[in-house]
């Protein structure tokens, strides 16, 4: 067995209802005064509320900066920087999707002020000390809760990240309850998102890929594969949204310590560009990538389809698996071409060009992929 290392979140707090003890949370380990980072949308539907009920409840001073937004830019979280050191917050909260939650752990790191954001872009460069931080997502998707990464728009288009076992959060408290109100479209694109992770966890080329991160991987398939179609279709089913959150998590525990791949690094051009949410970025070039993956990975995809897929149990193969998350991705009702979310076809070879700037994630794909490679997969996912 080769040397591996896994890092995660240290103290999970998982269940229905468990907003309510955030404030007690907050008090024993965060202390009196904390940033919380949100969007403004999840103010004005009044999901923050129960969470700064519970904290005023617990004496706990609290400054919210709610300006987060979709693949945040730089300016965003320069802003929730300043906003949190001028409040002098001694720790940090994000509450959200995987947006908000990533913001949340830069301000965590840069609030003292001993770094920049342009210095620690990369792998491994942020130094530190950071203020405590706790993470509450409200989608299934992202598992950014648990990872070390943090994704920043940077210039027009391109996006960067900020990658190191500092920003871990400390604490992540997963209600269910918070994911109960996800319009069908976003349950099924960040649900999609999870799967990749736990799919590109698995195959991973990264020396650190271990047994830790496929055997989470695994379960979190069987989760996520299971449940989609039923959060999607009946979005108040408790059960459905938990399976859903938990598969969620256990799929960024898995990437975040076996890195992801060219799903990813195809997808991030299509939001950069095009403003499509990452989810669904992922799920457009999705089955494109497995099925140039195929040759590489046909042992691996064909054990993990039955765990995502039980029809496929003893008739398993990389193409099936393919084309069985490409139907999914039908099924929960999300688009299935480039065309569909209005990219033009002159867009292929820029998506391309910017594709291969990805090179944190190229190279953790099991099959080496070229410019020209990146190019044909675009062609066959417009």
């Amino acid at each position: 067995m080769s040397p591996f290392t896994f890092s995660t979140t240290p103290s999970l707090v998982f269940g229905s209802g468990s907003i309510a003890r955030l404030g007690e949370i907050v008090a024993q380990r965060l202390g009196p005064r904390v940033a919380l980072v949100t969007d403004a949308g999840l103010v004005k539907a009044g999901l923050v509320a129960p969470a700064l009920h519970s904290l005023e409840e617990a004496g706990i001073a609290v400054d919210v900066f709610d300006s987060v937004v979709a693949d945040p830019p730089e300016d965003v979280v320069l802003a929730a920087i300043a906003q949190a050191r001028a409040f002098e917050a001694r720790a940090v909260i994000g509450f959200g999707g995987g947006s908000s939650l990533d913001v949340a752990k830069l301000v965590a790191l840069l609030a003292p002020g001993g770094e920049n954001l342009s210095d620690i872009y990369g792998v491994g460069l942020a130094k530190g000390p950071r203020l405590p931080l706790l993470a509450i997502p409200t989608t299934a998707g992202t598992g950014s809760e648990v990872t070390p990464i943090s994704i920043v728009t940077t210039g027009a288009h391109e996006k960067k990240g900020v990658v190191s076992a500092l920003i871990i959060p400390d604490i992540a408290l997963l209600d269910p309850d918070l994911t109960l109100g996800l319009p069908p479209p976003v349950t099924a694109a960040t649900g999609i998102d999870a799967m990749v992770h736990a799919i590109e966890a698995y195959t991973s080329a990264s020396p650190n890929n271990n047994p830790v991160s496929k055997a989470l991987a695994k379960e979190a398939l069987r989760l996520l594969g299971r449940n989609i179609e039923r959060a999607v279709r009946h979005g108040r089913d408790g059960e459905a949204r938990s399976a859903m959150l938990l598969g969620s998590l256990l799929a960024g525990q898995a990437f975040a310590n076996s890195p992801v791949a060219a799903v990813h690094a195809l997808a991030y051009p299509i939001g950069g560009r095009f403003g499509v949410a990452h989810g669904l970025s992922n799920a457009l070039v999705l089955p494109h990538v497995l099925r140039f993956n195929a040759s590489a990975c046909e042992a691996a995809y064909a054990e993990l389809a039955p765990h995502a897929f039980p029809e496929l149990e003893g008739r398993a193969t990389a193409m099936a698996f393919a084309g069985a998350l490409a139907s999914l991705c039908v099924k929960v009702g999300l688009p299935s071409r480039l065309r569909d979310v209005g990219i033009p076809h002159d867009a292929v070879p820029i998506l391309a060009e910017d594709a291969m700037k990805q090179t944190r994630l190229l190279v953790n794909n099991p099959r080496p992929l070229t410019e020209k490679d990146a190019r044909a997969i675009y062609e066959a996912a417009w």
